[in-house]
């Protein structure tokens, strides 16, 4: 029975407060002190006093201008995220539309959501591993397959080409999460109305139809979920690339989370670098994901806020002459 006089309402407080203290320690404070110390001096193994730069934006200048390496891995970011989320997101949408069509109605569904999703439930050291073995030179399955397919006399070095080795790295990439994208999206057409589908179905309208008019316009919230998604674990990729490739050959799999820890906890520790490069990849996340924001708007409601504010303008203009 619901006592009187309580403000049962305080309890939320109590139950956010573990997080709220978790994420003030964990993340906001470091968050905080890796800004800072972006404009500061600090570097080397040992705590020694640190300063306020005379140039706060030097560690910026000398990234952007200094550095080529930093260009470099943010080259590669890109090239690797457009490379494997173009196919991946592709795909993911052939397949949601080929288990949510009522017409084929698969059996067995569950299985094969099951065995697509796979990949991305297995650890990134265990799939290095498992692909630098494929890969492997001289002896290796696919040089092995290769050679009995008489593709090849020799043994082929696959992962001394920089093009090889960023397509294996953006290949991984896709197969280990082309299923999370599926999921995800089956999940948002679970979502929409079965009466639209039914309305099409009485209109006589094909699948491709019901797919590109009902399903894609109605998926633009998953969508722009996904790509956002899919965008920031880009620009952060650095497990596979770090313990498939080490960034090699020649740092062409080096991407900017690889640099950032590579500045920190390598050579001259140049804490002061590394922090300057994260908080430049977070303002390149925040400006990407404002794009993409802008552009998958929906302009419809756009227009029609803009319609009312006029509406609205008229009407005060009537009554004030009233």
């Amino acid at each position: 029975m619901r006592r009187k006089n309580v403000n049962y309402s305080r309890f939320g407080y109590f139950f956010t407060f573990p997080f709220v203290v978790a994420f003030l320690i964990f993340s906001l404070y470091p968050i905080l002190y890796t800004a800072i110390i972006g404009f500061t001096d600090m570097k080397g193994l040992i705590p020694k006093p640190i300063h306020i730069m005379d140039n706060p934006f030097q560690n910026f200048k000398d990234l952007l201008f200094d550095n080529p390496l930093f260009i470099t891995s943010l080259k590669n970011t890109a090239l690797l995220w457009i490379v494997n989320f173009v196919p991946q997101i592709g795909l993911a949408l052939l397949l949601t539309a080929w288990f949510t069509n009522r017409r084929l109605n698969i059996k067995g569904q569950g299985a094969f959501k099951v065995l697509l999703y796979m990949p991305n439930i297995i650890t990134a050291s265990t799939i290095a591993v498992l692909f630098s073995s494929l890969f492997a030179y001289p002896m290796g399955p696919i040089n092995s397959l290769f050679h009995a397919l008489g593709w090849s006399d020799a043994p082929i070095y696959f992962l001394q080409s920089k093009a090889t080795a960023r397509g294996i790295v953006s290949f991984i990439q896709f197969w280990m999460w082309y299923g999370n994208t599926m999921i995800i999206l089956i999940a948002g057409v679970m979502g929409i109305s079965p009466t639209l589908f039914e309305s099409a179905a009485i209109d006589g309208a094909s699948g491709v139809q019901t797919f590109f008019r009902i399903t894609l316009p109605s998926l633009r919230t998953i969508l722009l979920f996904t790509l956002i998604t899919s965008m920031v674990g880009g620009l952060t990729m650095f497990d596979i690339p770090q313990l498939f490739l080490n960034g090699g050959p020649d740092s062409s799999t080096t991407t900017a989370t690889m640099f950032i820890y590579g500045q920190a906890f390598k050579g001259s520790y140049m804490y002061n670098r590394a922090a300057a490069a994260s908080m430049m990849l977070f303002v390149i996340a925040a400006i990407l994901s404002g794009l993409v924001f802008y552009l998958m708007r929906d302009r419809d409601a756009a227009k029609l806020k803009k319609a009312e504010k006029i509406y609205r303008k008229s009407a005060q203009a009537v009554e004030r002459e009233v």
